[in-house]
């Protein structure tokens, strides 16, 4: 296989850019956590114990989806970045302006707020897919 295309650092790029909006995101649960009064290692609040429940677990769910969203992501962008970086590069920042805007909305204590705009967050995901389907072949191809 060749060396991979000089435009591949945009897909680099757009990786570290997401570890920046997780960071973010990080940091508002740890806010939320302050604000809310929910300490380590309670992960979710419970709402017999804290009246603020649910505006917390908005805030923490949010981040939570997102993590576990990043493994694929991450997977897509990558290799799918490898025959077609511009384009999954440009996808992969579709996605992430999506998933602010997914966090935000679900931090805003109600959850179906979320996909206001988040929900576009997974167009970019498919088409990722795709784009990792058309690395596939071209690698079966050369």
């Amino acid at each position: 296989m060749e060396m991979l295309a000089k435009e591949f650092g945009y897909v680099v790029i757009v990786v570290v850019a997401y570890c920046f909006l997780n960071m973010w995101m990080s940091f508002q649960v740890a806010k939320a956590r302050q604000r809310y009064k929910v300490f380590y290692p309670t992960l979710y609040a419970l709402e017999s114990d804290n009246k603020d429940a649910k505006l917390f677990n908005c805030v923490q769910r949010g981040h939570q989806n997102s993590l576990e969203m990043m493994p694929m992501f991450f997977v897509l962008l990558i290799l799918g970045g490898m025959f077609h970086p511009c384009v999954s590069a440009a996808l992969g920042l579709v996605y992430i302006v999506f998933r602010y805007f997914y966090f935000t909305g679900y931090a805003t204590g109600d959850p179906n707020n979320r996909l206001t705009l988040g929900k576009f967050g997974f167009l970019a995901l498919f088409g990722l897919m795709i784009s990792t389907v058309s690395s596939g072949i071209n690698l079966l191809r050369s």
